[in-house]
């Protein structure tokens, strides 16, 4: 997992799609009176990377709620994102805000072999097609 405090890093992200996707937001982030510190942080999934890993790195929930013990895939789930948008053949952007400040962390999971699968049918299932068009 990469995580992403700033776009110092962008030169680490392979894959040009998400590589530009992740420089827009920064962009977009750039707008506005604060600092990428102040913002949130990026995620960016790498082959291997677990949900756990995830929940516990970004301090946020995925497949689990943080008020009941029911988990993704049994009856009464719901989701806690504030919005999962799919790139289509590309990505899916998931985004949490953890506070009254508006600090987010944003995942960024590659649709592609070596994902986890549990997190893929999850992002299959509750992602909305981005109206976004990403120039890579």
């Amino acid at each position: 997992m990469l995580v992403l405090p700033d776009p110092t890093d962008l030169d680490q992200v392979k894959d040009g799609y998400v590589r530009a996707l992740l420089a827009r937001r920064f962009n977009e982030m750039a707008q506005e009176d604060f600092t990428f510190e102040e913002l949130g942080e990026f995620l960016l999934i790498e082959p291997g990377d677990t949900v756990a890993a995830i929940e516990d790195q970004g301090r946020i929930w995925v497949t689990r709620s943080p008020f009941n013990d029911v988990r993704y895939g049994e009856a009464g789930f719901a989701p806690c994102f504030e919005t999962l948008e799919a790139h289509p053949g590309h990505c899916f952007e998931m985004v949490h805000i953890l506070n009254d400040s508006g600090y987010g962390v944003i995942v960024i999971v590659p649709d592609k072999p070596g994902m986890d699968d549990e997190l893929l049918r999850f992002c299959r299932e509750y992602a909305t097609p981005t109206p976004d068009v990403i120039a890579a």
